[in-house]
């Protein structure tokens, strides 16, 4: 089977936001679980109702970790591209490979995201956010949604991942899944991924997709 659909991961590997959210969740991390103090790497690539549900079971801490992060998207974080992200998704779509966003961030993170990056969506045939899967990384269920409204079976797909969980949530879904070393490094992402690259400049669209075939089925 050919490979001719792109799943993109957000954080991390569309937008250089990553590296930001350690800021605010060592804030959160260091108020709530100052036991834990790689907490915000322990949670990269779960949605935020896994992270709420699993660390903040109580009423009051729920609504003030949503607040602060809420807030910190709105307010405090700076939207920009992957080096090379831009220009290697519409080049993936100049020769008419697919492309999606499977994100473990809901619709309000979007709507910020809009609100900063202009014509955004024009980028994606699809965007998977966590309220369409039940299940977080790394359970393969968001990958798995991302094919299915693309039309495309698990060995047509390539799922571009920056964080252990999300890796993992690739592998398992069947598909061939490049690591990103934006945010664990590349020898870390190297156990998990299939290919690592550190981003997207230089990244022709012939290194991972069939554009011969989806030539002919032009």
């Amino acid at each position: 089977m050919a490979r001719i659909a792109a799943l993109f991961d957000l954080d991390g590997v569309v937008l250089d936001t990553e590296r930001q959210y350690d800021i605010i969740w060592g804030r959160i991390g260091k108020k709530y679980h100052p036991e834990t103090p790689g907490f915000a790497k322990q949670i990269k690539g779960m949605t935020l109702e896994s992270i709420l549900n699993t660390h903040f079971p109580a009423p009051e801490a729920r609504k003030e970790v949503e607040r602060m992060l809420y807030d910190f998207e709105a307010k405090e974080m700076k939207y920009k591209y992957v080096a090379g992200a831009h220009s290697y998704i519409i080049s993936l779509r100049n020769v008419g490979v697919q492309t999606a966003v499977v994100t473990s961030s809901n619709n309000d993170k979007m709507r910020d995201v809009r609100a900063h990056m202009e014509n955004f969506d024009s980028l994606f045939d699809t965007i998977v956010t966590a309220e369409l899967t039940p299940r977080s990384k790394p359970e393969p269920d968001c990958f798995l949604k991302g094919a299915e409204l693309l039309g495309r079976a698990a060995d047509e797909c390539v799922v571009f991942e920056d964080s252990l969980n999300g890796i993992r949530a690739g592998r398992a879904a069947g598909m061939l899944t490049v690591g990103l070393s934006t945010t664990f490094g590349r020898e870390r992402v190297a156990e998990l991924a299939d290919i690592v690259i550190d981003d997207f400049v230089g990244v022709a669209p012939e290194r991972f997709f069939n554009i011969e075939t989806i030539n002919r089925d032009l």
